[in-house]
């Protein structure tokens, strides 16, 4: 709805502009025809003769009649240069003829004073520059100021549509685990197994994983809004679905394609962060987007543990649940959240100035550009392409895959880590997660250092660009913590120990994962330039999908060889990708230089 509005409200724009330009544009036609009114009234001098102009003026009925008076006037000065001639020392006959100015020419010179003054006034509002081989005028930004603009728009208006789109991160980031905790009581009322009812949370992630590469170009063709809103609705169907399911069949159906939809918000979210804030404002903004990507499933199976365990409620309303809270989220975004993808600004834009001037000329560069089906041509060999080619990606890509391959697992290895040792009901199971949350949250509120650090690193320059080495300090700082948080867990998971104990590594585990994500993702966005969103969505594929498949083999791993060895192996892991962000930071630059895709 708001994007309604806002598309209305360039119309209104546009028209007010072209407004303003007719009546310049009639101003400077009324002052060109009284210096023309004022040539043919001021008298003319031949040799002391002067001509008295006509007692009437010229009218403007038809060339012809125009003509008229001129001509007598014309024979006045003949007569006289005759006279003049005759009574001077012989010679050629002299005939001086007034400047006149057909009526044909008056209105030539009203449409190119008409044209120079559109060209001044759309030089750099309405255009960037005429295509003279296409006859088309490419409708562009006004400069760097542009209110058109979303970097432009108010803080207030940004800070609105970030919290609106972190609402729906969030609630589609809490699908993916709000059924964690039920495990058991689905498995039963489904008559399948635990680890096959585990299949409910891979195909979930599977789906988000496979529609990542398909958003990215999708978004760049429709926009961002209608991304968002068409796929956050029919998410909305089959999250239904899978709470009305009484087949195992169909919930593994609703919930895979459920994660197909909801790829749209999971996938694009950080491109919306890049449509809207300069490089410096993104250091205080990205961490909450983190956030809501990273608390999200660790929140889920707290209200899931108490909904499951609850006898008057039953495991299907953790689907319920999710549908009310991402019903209401689809619908705050449906109201308040506008289109933000510039191009596509530009092209309503155009598309109202072939409206309001008749003039078809006008056209975006968007419309210009590759159609959905070449661009999704483009994009779908790259996530092959960026892995095997660029260092950056595949690393920092391995790392997030990994955060995201231990969050996961916890949903079932939480009955290992804490369950079954301490003896915990299902309900309090769910409630451990919330130290996880707890971590994200603690390293989200340290944005405004984020925020005052690049500023500093900037020389608090007005739009100026970081360097993206500058993003990796709080990977630098918290990689060593990752180790020592998943060895912390695994070898102090025994009953005669503190569950406080546990709960600490697990903070320090949701504080190191945030960091990570933030860093991560920062530094490749100001790494790849135009090129980060097919990096980006390379990285959510693999992670989504990667995780999709530990999901699978987190219970019998965690059966197999116990809690201390998973965690351990998952710390050897974490011990060797720990230099990484360091490694980076150092040797960032040269391999940028390099890469054919990095700016």
């Amino acid at each position: 709805m708001w994007s309604l509005v806002q598309y209305r409200r360039i119309r209104k724009d546009v028209e007010q502009e072209w407004e303003r330009q007719m009546r310049r544009t009639s101003s400077s036609s009324r002052d060109e025809k009284g210096r023309e009114q004022s040539e043919l009234q001021r008298p003319i001098s031949i040799s002391g003769v002067s001509i008295p102009p006509p007692s009437t003026p010229p009218p403007t009925s038809s060339p012809s009649d125009s003509s008229a008076p001129e001509q007598d006037r014309r024979r006045d000065l003949e007569k006289a240069s005759g006279r003049e001639a005759s009574e001077s020392a012989p010679g050629p006959n002299l005939t001086t003829t007034a400047p006149h100015r057909s009526s044909q020419a008056h209105d030539d010179e009203k449409t190119y004073d008409y044209d120079a003054s559109l060209r001044r006034h759309t030089s750099a509002p309405n255009y960037q520059h005429h295509d003279a081989a296409s006859g088309t005028i490419v409708v562009g930004k006004r400069g760097h100021d542009d209110p058109l603009d979303p970097h432009n728009w108010s803080l207030r208006s940004r800070s609105a549509n970030i919290a609106v789109l972190a609402l729906l991160i969030f609630t589609q980031g809490w699908a993916s685990a709000a059924d964690s905790q039920a495990n058991t009581p689905i498995a039963q009322a489904l008559h399948v197994s635990k680890v096959a009812e585990n299949l409910s949370q891979a195909l979930y992630l599977f789906g988000i994983g496979c529609g990542c590469l398909f958003v990215g170009p999708l978004s760049e063709t429709l926009g961002r809004n209608p991304t968002y809103l068409v796929s956050t609705f029919i998410y909305l169907f089959f999250v239904l679905g899978s709470a009305l399911t009484r087949t195992f069949a169909g919930q593994l159906f609703c919930r895979f394609f459920a994660g197909l939809f909801a790829s749209a918000t999971l996938g694009i979210n950080g491109a919306s962060v890049g449509d809207q804030f300069r490089p410096v404002k993104r250091a205080f903004v990205f961490p909450v987007i983190a956030w809501a990507n990273v608390a999200a499933p660790a929140i889920a199976p707290i209200a899931g543990g108490w909904i499951a365990s609850s006898p008057s409620l039953g495991w299907r309303w953790c689907a319920y649940i999710t549908l009310t809270i991402s019903s209401f989220a689809f619908l705050i975004a449906f109201i308040f959240l506008p289109e933000t993808y510039l191009p596509i600004l530009l092209d309503w834009k155009a598309r109202h100035l072939r409206s309001v001037t008749g003039d078809k000329r006008y056209i975006s560069k968007h419309a210009q550009t590759a159609s959905f089906s070449r661009r999704l041509r483009q994009v779908l060999p790259m996530p092959v392409t960026f892995f095997s080619s660029e260092p950056v990606v595949a690393v920092l890509g391995g790392y997030l895959i990994l955060l995201y391959v231990i969050l996961f697992s916890f949903l079932s290895g939480f009955d290992y880590i804490f369950k079954d040792p301490y003896g915990l009901s299902t309900g309090l199971t769910g409630s451990c997660f919330a130290s996880i949350a707890a971590g994200a949250t603690t390293f989200t509120l340290s944005a405004p250092l984020l925020y005052t650090g690049a500023r500093r690193a900037t020389g608090y320059v007005a739009g100026a660009h970081v360097a993206p080495e500058f993003r990796l300090w709080p990977a630098i700082v918290a990689a060593p913590l990752l180790p020592v948080s998943l060895f912390w867990l695994g070898w102090t998971n025994y009953a005669s120990v503190s569950i406080w104990s546990g709960l600490g590594a697990c903070f320090v585990f949701g504080a190191v994962a945030t960091a990570v994500y933030v860093s991560c993702y920062e530094y490749i966005i100001d790494s790849y330039g135009e090129h980060a969103a097919v990096a980006l969505a390379s990285i959510t594929m693999a992670r989504y999908l990667v995780a999709g498949g530990m999901v699978m083999a987190a219970r019998p791993m965690y059966e197999g060889i116990g809690v201390h060895w998973v965690c351990t192996l998952l710390g050897c892991i974490a011990v060797v990708l720990a230099p990484a962000p360091l490694v980076f930071y150092r040797l960032g630059a040269r391999l940028r230089e390099k890469s054919p895709y990095a700016t």
